[in-house]
């Protein structure tokens, strides 16, 4: 006959022993889903963005009519899938696509995971680019319209890059979110993390510590990743200072923002 331990570390240690290959599996798969979700959905949200901000006085009508059709289509996925509970949206979408045939029961469920993923996601990021694009100055968006910019290029070279600095926190937020809530997607048996930690905790019936390791894995993902991210903002910050370079006659201009503000 086994013997099992009686303690909860000699537990811990068992589990680990006998499932840490698949723990680690699923761990593979939660940050899979999670950064396609995250980097899907942010072009989704950025796509959505920039169309809801096109202007549209002084355009002629057969214009107007499809950018407000498509504005309103935007706006009722934004409300859908804000408004209702991802794993709502993993049953009504795997369950759906599966009545109508266009998945079957054989298709790898993981494309299906990072779809799920990638449009949940796409809905708040478009809200959060949208509010990242408003944050930019009025007087830019008039300044590229004086030198005579698209609506287009006004938003790649100039309004887009200083909006997605706005909002790389709420992005970074966005991801860490996404690595938690993709175990909802157990429901449509995705082998993420979260299902494969019930794997393991329904062999022995010891759950309490199967999953406070997977609680342990969770938190030095959200961790780790939140460190990261802040690195990155930092990076984009740029240097503190910086040199003002003119002309080699004019001994002047080569000087720091610094120093010209000591002086």
């Amino acid at each position: 006959m086994t013997a099992y331990p009686t303690t909860f570390f000699g537990w811990v240690g068992l589990l680990l022993d006998n499932y840490g290959p698949l723990l680690l599996r699923g761990t593979w798969v939660t940050m899979v889903i999670a950064l396609s979700g995250t980097v899907i959905g942010f072009i989704i949200g950025l796509l959505t963005a920039v169309v809801r901000t096109v202007p549209l006085k002084g355009r002629k009508w057969f214009v107007r009519l499809p950018m407000r059709l498509a504005t309103l289509l935007i706006n009722v996925y934004i409300e859908v899938f804000r408004g209702t509970p991802m794993i709502v949206q993993s049953m009504v979408i795997f369950y759906g696509a599966m009545m109508i045939g266009l998945i079957g029961r054989r298709t790898p469920v993981l494309p299906v995971a990072i779809l799920i993923v990638s449009i949940n996601t796409g809905a708040y990021m478009a809200e959060i680019v949208r509010g990242g694009i408003i944050s930019v100055d009025k007087g830019q968006k008039e300044a590229c319209a004086a030198l005579g910019m698209t609506h287009w290029q006004s938003m790649v070279h100039v309004i887009l890059p200083q909006a997605v600095r706005n909002i790389m926190p709420a992005i970074g937020n966005e991801f860490v979110v996404n690595i938690k809530d993709s175990s909802v997607l157990n429901v449509i048996s995705v082998g993420e993390l979260y299902f494969t930690s019930k794997s393991a905790a329904g062999k022995y019936g010891r759950y309490f510590e199967t999953f406070f390791i997977t609680a342990c894995i969770y938190l030095i993902l959200t961790f780790t990743v939140t460190r990261l991210l802040r690195l990155l903002e930092k990076r984009m910050d740029g240097r503190s200072t910086y040199t003002i370079c003119g002309s080699q006659s004019d001994s002047r201009s080569n000087i720091t923002v610094e120093e010209e503000a000591e002086s």
